[in-house]
């Protein structure tokens, strides 16, 4: 029972069209066997009859010529006897023995059958005494048999030809049933692969299931491309709304820091402490906000594919002005540098830097105190390599795409007086890195470890011009 249920669950692992021809060769194939077994044996047992009725007919037919004019064959045996099965003397009998005659009845000797008939109208001048004499007719039943095998051997061939006959048409009328939906699955995985559900699924020319099935298809593709179109509309409206707000934000935004530090620094000299406790809070609350108004617009920018003037500079200068400007902030922490120079990249220098000073900052933000942080630029190939790993706890498990998504915090940091991020820091290295033809990439190594990769300036220069 077993290995039934695993032939089954193999055979559901095939191709459709191969459990279709294999279904058709196997209805088929029980079907001609039951066929060829009853027409077997039908006419086995006919062809036994009609031997059997063919001895006595030719033993009654030599007992109505007196036992004269035998007719032998090579595979016959006739015989003229006495009740007893003796054999009467003046007939050119076998000398074969058949016993004692049972006269309508087959009766069997050695490997023949054998049919007795009484001889009836025997004259006195040829059979002498007038005793009881009879014919013996044999003739061996290995005929019929050579027969009945090579009618099953015939019929087996039936079978299996017609097995495989069927097993043929199966498949070629699987194939061609098929052929639509191949054709469906194709246009789907063409689908799949450019993500353009304005492509349709090709229509059979015949009007049955695969037809409905696939214009079923088009019709949720269509739904489908309007929703994406709608929901890219609410987007692209989003994203320029934060754009603009961002933009529109700046400016007052300056105008609040400039008042409050011309207010600080006059409020150094004549304010009490708790005014000057106020107007320190509202700087760095300021600060906040505008670092995110700051962030905001650059995510803006690089979703709506917008970058900001660009020139040849060097990653490892700006690798190190970052670090100095985390210096300040970052007490207690173990640095360690591998900053090559002339490490030349195309890019938006500004925004490089943001994007390296957030990959400090983040491995400080989410380490205790007495870490080792190291920083790493060199040239790797065609490209230059921005390394950034700490001996800190890591990243949690499963969080090494998720990191770079907005708004996703890994882990509280090890100092929440410090914890004065907006969970965009990682995005916006992510969208920098890919506006530069690059990408960031992160894993646990040791700790936490980033890595990012730009292509070099003349790389760069040439990836844009063959685009």
């Amino acid at each position: 029972m077993r290995r039934l249920r695993e032939l089954y669950a193999r055979s559901r692992r095939l191709p459709v069209r191969f459990r279709i021809a294999l279904v058709s060769a196997a209805l088929t194939a029980v079907i001609l066997i039951g066929f060829a077994a009853v027409v077997g044996r039908l006419t086995s047992n006919r062809l036994h009859n009609d031997f059997k009725d063919d001895l006595q007919t030719n033993a009654t037919r030599i007992a109505g010529q007196n036992g004269r004019g035998l007719g032998l064959t090579e595979d016959s045996v006739v015989r003229v006897v006495y009740q007893t099965g003796v054999a009467v003397p003046g007939f050119d009998s076998s000398p074969v023995e058949l016993g004692p005659p049972q006269p309508g009845t087959i009766t069997r000797s050695g490997d023949l059958d054998v049919a007795a008939a009484p001889i009836v109208s025997a004259s006195d001048s040829i059979l002498g005494t007038g005793a009881p004499r009879f014919v013996q007719y044999a003739r061996p039943e290995t005929v019929v048999d050579d027969t009945i095998n090579r009618l099953w051997l015939f019929l087996g061939g039936g079978v299996a030809i017609g097995t495989v006959l069927a097993g043929l048409a199966g498949m070629a009328v699987a194939n061609r049933a098929m052929r639509p939906i191949a054709a469906m699955t194709a246009a789907a995985r063409d689908i799949a692969a450019t993500r353009d559900p304005s492509k349709r699924i090709p229509e059979p020319a015949s009007d049955d299931e695969v037809a409905e099935l696939a214009r079923t298809f088009d019709q949720m593709l269509q739904e489908l491309d309007a929703a994406r179109t709608e929901t890219d509309e609410t987007i692209k409206r989003q994203r320029e709304f934060v754009a603009d707000a961002s933009h529109e934000l700046r400016t007052p935004l300056t105008s609040i820091l400039a008042n409050l530090e011309l207010l600080e620094h006059s409020a150094a000299v004549d304010a009490d402490e708790d005014d000057q406790a106020a107007i320190a809070s509202a700087l760095r609350s300021s600060k906040r906000m505008n670092r995110l108004v700051g962030d905001l617009l650059l995510l803006a920018r690089a979703d709506a594919g917008r970058t900001g003037t660009r020139s040849q500079c060097d990653l490892g200068t700006i690798a190190s002005e970052a670090l100095e400007e985390l210096l300040p902030i970052a007490e207690g922490y173990e640095f360690v540098t591998d900053i090559e120079r002339d490490v030349p990249v195309r890019g938006n220098a500004d925004e490089l830097h943001r994007m390296v000073l957030n990959l400090l900052e983040n491995a400080v933000s989410h380490t205790p105190p007495g870490t080792k942080v190291e920083l790493r630029v060199a040239v790797a190939g065609e490209q230059a390599e921005l390394r950034i790993r700490d001996d800190g706890p890591g990243l949690p498990e499963g969080m090494e795409r998720q990191i770079f998504d907005r708004f996703v915090r890994a882990g509280v940091p090890a100092d929440r007086s410090r914890r004065s991020g907006t969970g965009l820091g990682l995005a916006i290295v992510r969208a920098v890195a890919r506006g530069h033809g690059g990408d960031v990439a992160a894993c646990n190594d040791g700790g936490a470890s980033f890595t990012v990769l730009l292509p070099l300036a003349e790389k760069f220069e040439r990836t844009i011009a063959s685009a």
